[in-house]
């Protein structure tokens, strides 16, 4: 079942949203060749409980940490370890908080030192992929829709999407109804209405769309090794558009229009 939220909710999943936020632009200036994946989680977990919210994802089915770490071939669910990251890693860090019961979620892929022109192009076409799906976040379209968008762009320059990773609702729980998948045809699926909640999650393999989960149960890479990316924010379907969540609100106005 797919639930709108009121605007207390949305409040509250407003302030969870920045705190994830928070907790991303707190990395940057640590994201250097020479940091573990300990490390980020560190500075995570630290941001998200001096905000007075709880990490999402620790405990979660069990997963250790507050953040993912995924690095290079790492899809998502990449466990933070005394890993160290080297000049031309890529890495995705996906974030949850949750607030008063209310959870946010994003995720974001930063280049560590001096990265390959390839690589690079692979973190900009899948994060401009994110807002090509955003596009299509309004009342009376579809979920399919921003499932297409997506897919069709990345599809466009070569890169493939994996089948069984995909976006979703939020709220209450970390993982509500829909599933946003990041290919399919248009037209099909829920219609979107004012007040659903939704992460917006584009994972996009350089290669071939197959993974395979590691050892630790967690730990998805690409099958054939080939790089990924992972861009996501959370967002409230508007009266005409969408807002943005996962922001710093103080900077910028993140409410679009369709």
């Amino acid at each position: 079942m797919i639930s709108t939220k009121s605007q207390r909710e949305i409040e509250l999943m407003r302030i969870a949203g920045e705190i994830v936020a928070k907790a991303h632009d707190a990395l940057i200036s640590s994201l250097k060749p020479g940091i573990t994946t300990r490390d980020i989680d560190t500075i995570v977990e630290r941001v998200i409980r001096e905000n007075g919210a709880t990490p999402s994802f620790k405990g979660y089915n069990g997963f250790p940490a507050a953040a993912c770490t995924s690095i290079n071939s790492t899809l998502v669910h990449g466990i933070p370890d005394s890993t160290v990251l080297k000049d031309g890693d890529i890495i995705s860090v996906d974030i949850g908080a949750c607030f008063k019961g209310y959870h946010g979620d994003s995720a974001w892929t930063y280049a560590i030192g001096n990265v390959s022109p390839e690589a690079l192009h692979l973190m900009e076409v899948t994060k401009q992929s994110l807002f090509e799906g955003l596009k299509k976040v309004k009342p009376g379209n579809r979920i399919s829709d921003v499932s297409n968008a997506i897919g069709e762009y990345v599809y466009g320059f070569g890169y493939t999407v994996p089948f069984e990773y995909t976006g979703h609702g939020i709220g209450a729980q970390l993982h509500e109804d829909p599933s946003i998948p990041n290919y399919g045809e248009p037209g099909r699926g829920a219609l979107l209405k004012k007040g659903m909640c939704l992460a917006i999650e584009p994972m996009v393999h350089m290669g071939k769309p197959f993974t395979r989960v590691l050892s630790d149960d967690w730990t998805v890479v690409t099958r054939d090794g080939s790089l990924a990316a992972h861009y996501e924010h959370t967002v409230v379907v508007t009266d005409d558009g969408y807002e943005i969540l996962t922001v710093l609100r103080n900077k910028e106005d993140h409410s679009q229009n369709g």
